[in-house]
């Protein structure tokens, strides 16, 4: 039985590995940022993007349904878009006498809300019960959405015209956020001279089928975290609440984000147990977007998290 584990651990990091590589080969020079969208995909939780227009954030979003062999659908936000084009309606039918619901794009494994904050507040809220409780209710009915199910958020920079902020309770539905930015000259070199990135997305192979993905998010369950890394964890926490640093400190939900998002980094790595490394590894991440720094320090958010990661003592 114990024999059968171990292959089936060793059949399981095989093949995160080789959707890695695969990944790679789509988004160049962007290594650690496509393991941070793996690892939120692994923990079962949604990820923000926030960049210029044409950095492949679309890119990655497909590659990843593809890779992962995920159902795919595209919601692209504007200011005249409504809760019905994301959820779906009832519609009457005169020949039964009865409401038929039409399902929307939302009923897909992985949903890109491409330019998320194009859309009005109102808008924006169609995704909040769907991103938490994997449900929504629409005419008093509960309708539940596939599983696995991710979203990938998009957002332009907020100081682009037409752009409405996401408000904090969407915000914090995002296990992490990430930013692409420019290739570096080498990777830019290489994908000038390389194929078109839709000719090979075309092309890409399913390496995890989307059956084998929820039995790893199931297996993210049972990495163990020993007592004191839980109090490293509940630390560095405490430590994003502290008024002097920042606006407000994370919650509850992040805390537990936290530590789901570690145990999927450590399983990335073929370890069942998790060490500090994989929190700090996955913390930035996770906290960026859901922090706001004090004015009385003429800090960034990132420089203060990582001052938070320097200042809190490892177990």
């Amino acid at each position: 039985m114990l024999d059968q584990t171990v292959a089936s651990s060793e059949v399981m990091q095989q093949n995160i590995d080789t959707a890695i590589r695969q990944l790679e080969t789509i988004i160049i020079g962007k290594q650690q940022q496509i393991k941070l969208a793996v690892c939120c995909l692994l923990a079962g939780g949604h990820c923000l993007i926030e960049d210029l227009p044409g950095v492949g954030k679309t890119t990655l979003s497909q590659a990843l349904a593809r890779t992962f062999g995920l159902d795919f659908s595209r919601i692209q936000f504007t200011s005249d878009l409504l809760p019905a084009d994301i959820l779906g309606v009832s519609i009457f039918d005169p020949n039964t006498q009865t409401f038929n619901f039409h399902a929307g794009p939302i009923f897909s494994h992985c949903v890109l809300a491409d330019e998320m904050n194009r859309a009005t507040p109102k808008t924006q809220s169609a995704l909040l019960e769907a991103m938490e409780e994997r449900q929504i209710t629409i005419d008093g009915l509960t309708h539940h959405l596939k599983q696995p199910f991710f979203v990938i958020g998009t957002q332009n920079p907020l100081d682009q015209s037409g752009t409405f902020p996401l408000p904090e309770s969407q915000l914090d539905r995002f296990m992490m956020k990430l930013t692409l930015g420019y290739p570096d000259p080498q990777a830019e070199r290489a994908l000038l001279a390389g194929e078109s990135r839709q000719h090979l997305l075309q092309q890409l192979a399913v390496s995890v089928h989307h059956d084998e993905l929820l039995q790893i998010q199931q297996a993210v369950d049972g990495v163990h975290i020993s007592g004191p890394l839980l109090d490293y964890v509940q630390a560095l926490v405490a430590a994003t609440r502290d008024p002097q640093y920042f606006i407000v400190g994370l919650s509850p939900r992040a805390a537990l984000a936290l530590l789901r998002a570690a145990r999927a980094w450590a399983l990335m790595h073929g370890r069942d147990y998790v060490e500090p490394g994989d929190i700090k590894a996955v913390f930035a991440a996770i906290a960026g977007h859901r922090l706001s720094a004090s004015e009385q320090h003429g800090k960034t958010v990132e420089q203060l998290i990582e001052q938070t990661l320097q200042q809190t003592a490892i177990p």
